[in-house]
């Protein structure tokens, strides 16, 4: 059985004493009734912080970064390198998100050097993937998606990718409100996974956890982990209010 993952995307939200905060909260309110994986992605800006309290407080959740760069050092200014993410304890690596792409070029051969630097750094990748609405109404949703995963794990070892989790998130559903159906949803999750048995084995594709992000709330959690190729959810807004992010996580 795969074990469920929700993580939190806090994109460029919470300064690091927010952070703390939000943490701080959260640890009182705490209850994982479902024993799953839980991680938070606050901004670099935030991460030492939010080291600090899940230390401190002994909190059963992860740290992830939103980003990274592929290079382990030099002159590259304002990149984040993999060793200062694991100098901070962080586990998981966001990598590929629609607004990297959309506002900042994103290719998914940049993005393939970035989760081949992950795997060699002892990271963990959250890799995104997902359509635009044109392409969706066009028919060519799978097709799309596909060619993304195909080019952003070309090379990579049969040895790491047990320990990536793919995070398929319809770009005209993040922070629009609306939501792919659970059953959308999970048709392209399977078809990934489908993906992946071809490109490595049916027991990789079995252990690799999928992901659903996009506009993901307390009030549509349920419906959408009923489905069966459908392993946790990448939370964006709602996991900047612990209530909200606790509710989905206990759903």
């Amino acid at each position: 059985m795969r074990k469920v993952f929700i993580a939190g995307n806090w994109k460029m939200n919470m300064t690091h004493l927010e952070t703390m905060k939000f943490l701080e909260e959260f640890g009182f309110k705490f209850g994982n009734k479902n024993k799953c994986d839980i991680a938070v992605c606050p901004p670099f800006t935030a991460l030492r912080s939010a080291m600090t309290v899940i230390n401190d407080d002994n909190l059963e959740i992860k740290l992830g970064a939103q980003n990274m760069y592929f290079e382990t050092k030099g002159a590259f200014t304002g990149e984040i390198s993999p060793d200062m993410l694991k100098a901070l304890n962080v586990e998981y690596v966001i990598l590929g998100h629609s607004e990297r792409r959309q506002y900042f070029n994103e290719t998914d051969k940049l993005i393939n050097k970035k989760v081949k630097a992950v795997f060699e750094n002892k990271l963990k990748p959250i890799l995104c993937i997902g359509e635009t609405i044109d392409i969706r109404e066009s028919g060519r949703e799978k097709e799309f998606v596909i060619g993304q995963l195909t080019d952003c794990l070309d090379s990579v070892d049969r040895e790491d990718i047990v320990n990536i989790t793919i995070a398929y998130e319809p770009i005209w559903a993040i922070g629009t409100g609306k939501t792919a159906t659970s059953e959308d949803a999970n048709n392209m999750c399977s078809a990934i996974r489908a993906k992946i048995a071809e490109l490595y084995s049916s027991d990789v594709a079995n252990a690799v956890r999928i992901q659903y992000g996009g506009s993901v709330k307390p009030s549509n959690i349920s419906e959408l982990m009923n489905m069966p190729d459908i392993d946790g959810a990448l939370v964006g807004g709602a996991s900047l209010k612990a209530d909200d992010f606790l509710a989905i996580i206990n759903y």
